[in-house]
């Protein structure tokens, strides 16, 4: 097959439709000779050449099956803070061999941290505080026995590791390091107070025998990824909730929504309702409801007590991406990461008070959520594109009516994914971490795989081209109007991840600008730069066999929206997931988070302690010239 006009070509390497016009042009004569096609890499290297950007600084590096962080020449990556890392003087070190208490862990740094954010202080450039988060944690390496918790204590102690770590930072002769004994360093952990707040606090649904005003909470965990308000306040996300749920009563019925949202009598291997019977769905079963929310934190208030805003919905936050409106009203922008759940947008009833930060406290408690509906698309396989719509979750709207089962909002937020359903949301390929361009507010979501794509209920076709989908997709809309009061959007697919090696010239070889010297599967992590870069981390298949032949360990990646390129900056130890990114202001220092190494084993990162754990870090990238990160 051969191609010889600039449409076509455009078509072929899966070009935006407003981006690459100049890159087709020049490619289209120079491409094709006697209707042979070049290689993916030259059509890469010739369309890079021919945007002209110099967006992406650095050259993409190799893949690495190496048990450290690789980056590219000129650059340097340094640990900050790993995994029970003493908050304050007084806590006892590390021990490698798993014999920290629950104690401690409250006030060491937490176990696999994700989504985090970078918040300066006022007037001083070199004191920062970063709020990160402790998804969840791995038990061969938390507790000395190396197994699932098999005491009260060992639960005390997982919840522990999981939540959220506040700590400060300190610049240095250019380099940042962790304070230890500031005033700021925290730990909001699974045991921590929070308050409950908006439309379904107070609901029946969420009382319990310890609470019965369902207004009071203890702890979050399984924390995945994160947003950062304009007022100077850290949302994170409840994810994997129900994996910690169980029931010691194996003849329990689940009811329509405990089965929707994924609960099981065993729980995913926490053994948490053994030992706790707040996790005990056959003891305490609206305890389930009161987790799954995004929480507030003021990070510069140790004091404060943080908030879980009901208004946004319970289902398995990855992350919440923030944008302003036209008039000055804040939109929260979220993903469901499950196979063939939603994606959705929350819009505040109240604008944004930027000359009294203090005043938008209760901002995220008033608004209107929405669900997105996308059409079938135009039915390109190279570059699908089309429309959607965003549909409104409020009570006694689109069928969301007390004769279908939806009693009032409250009863819509805390079932959000039955009223996505209700509506006929499209369900998609595990929505995972949303961003919004700085330059132009387009978004992105990564789409990171989906094993049940093409069976029952989860039709091929749309933004989810492609059955048993191994290797996922990045997804951009852009709100008509580019106003996210819309609700209404065109989308594309930004690029299809892939494998041209193993899969060459088939839908799974991944979209024009994935070649072999950038290819990887499960883009997870997703974050803009201040010029407009968006830095793609990922948390796949990391065997570098089979399907995933050639991908080695998993990575970080910079791509140009404007060219499509993308090249490799990092590559992460054996085990890992890269994921969480932040900047500092000026931008010549990137923060980036290594969970779980050696997960399966295999790792002894970051200290290669022949006896040793590994442990989860926080690395802070820089430039040895000083200089802008990427650029």
């Amino acid at each position: 097959m051969s191609y010889d006009t600039p449409t076509d070509l455009e078509r072929l390497a899966g070009l935006s439709r407003r981006r690459f016009i100049g890159a087709g042009a020049l490619c289209g004569a120079a491409l094709f000779l006697g209707g042979n096609l070049l290689s993916r890499s030259v059509l890469a290297d010739s369309v890079a050449r021919a945007s002209g950007s110099t967006l992406l600084g650095f050259d993409s590096i190799p893949t690495s099956t190496a048990d450290t962080v690789i980056v590219p020449p000129g650059y340097r990556a340094s640990v900050l803070i790993s995994w029970g890392e003493p908050l304050f003087s007084d806590v006892p070190a590390f021990k490698h061999d798993g014999t920290n208490t629950a104690e401690d862990q409250e006030r060491q740094f937490g176990d696999n941290n994700d989504g985090m954010s970078f918040f300066p202080f006022p007037n001083d450039p070199d004191r920062a505080l970063m709020a990160i988060n402790n998804e969840y944690t791995n038990y061969r390496y938390l507790l000395p026995h190396g197994k699932a918790p098999q005491s009260a204590d060992d639960v005390r102690k997982a919840l522990a590791a999981e939540g959220v770590s506040v700590i400060e930072v300190r610049r240095v002769d250019g380099q940042w390091h962790f304070a230890r004994d500031s005033e700021y360093n925290r730990r909001i952990h699974g045991n921590a107070p929070i308050r409950i707040s908006g439309p379904a606090a107070g609901h029946d649904l969420l009382k319990t025998e310890a609470d019965a005003t369902g207004t009071q909470v203890l702890g979050t965990f399984q924390n995945c990824a994160n947003g950062k308000t304009p007022w100077g306040t850290y949302l994170t996300c409840e994810e994997n909730f129900t994996d910690c749920f169980g029931s010691t009563d194996a003849a329990i019925t689940f009811n329509a929504a405990q089965k929707r949202y994924g609960v099981t009598v065993e729980s995913k291997g926490n053994n948490w309702h053994l030992h706790n019977a707040r996790f005990d769905i056959a003891k305490t079963p609206n305890e389930l409801n009161r987790h799954g929310w995004v929480v507030e934190i003021d990070p510069f208030d140790p004091a404060s007590t943080p908030v879980k805003r009901t208004a946004l919905g319970r289902f398995k936050h990855e992350n919440a991406a923030l944008a302003t409106t036209r008039d000055g009203r804040v939109v929260v922008y979220m993903g469901d990461d499950e196979r063939g759940e939603f994606i959705y947008k929350f819009i505040t009833r109240d604008r944004f008070n930027a000359a009294t930060p203090k005043a938008n406290r209760d901002l995220l408690d008033h608004g209107t959520l929405y669900v997105a509906k996308f059409d079938e698309g135009d039915g390109n396989a190279n570059h699908p594109k089309g429309r959607g719509q965003w549909i409104e979750l409020t009570h006694g709207k689109n069928g969301l009516t007390t004769e279908n089962g939806f009693n009032s909002q409250a009863d819509i937020l805390i079932h959000a994914r039955l009223a996505g359903t209700k509506v006929g949301a499209t369900r998609m390929d595990r929505p995972e971490w949303i961003a919004v361009s700085p330059k132009d507010g387009q978004v992105y979501c990564t789409l990171t795989n989906n094993s049940k794509r093409g069976g029952e209920g989860q039709p091929v076709g749309g933004p989810n081209p492609r059955a048993n989908n191994l290797y996922g997709q990045i997804l951009r809309w852009r709100e008509h109007g580019d106003d996210g009061l819309a609700t209404t959007f065109d989308w594309d697919l930004f690029l299809m991840a892939g494998n041209p090696a193993v899969h060459p010239e088939d839908p799974y070889d991944g979209s024009e600008n994935i070649n072999a010297n950038n290819m990887f599967n499960s883009p997870d992590g997703l974050g803009f730069d201040d010029a407009g870069r968006l830095w793609v981390l990922t948390d796949g298949d990391d065997s570098n066999k089979g399907e995933y032949a050639g991908m080695g360990n998993n990575q970080m990646l910079c791509a140009n929206p404007d060219t499509g390129e993308i090249r490799r900056f990092m590559v992460g130890p054996v085990g890992c997931e890269v994921t969480g990114i932040t900047f500092s202001p000026d931008q010549r220092s990137l923060f980036v988070n290594i969970q779980h190494p050696g997960e399966e084993g295999g790792s002894t990162f970051p200290e290669h302690r022949p006896d040793g754990r590994p442990r989860s870090s926080v690395m802070v990238i820089t430039r040895d010239d000083g200089g802008i990160i990427g650029a």
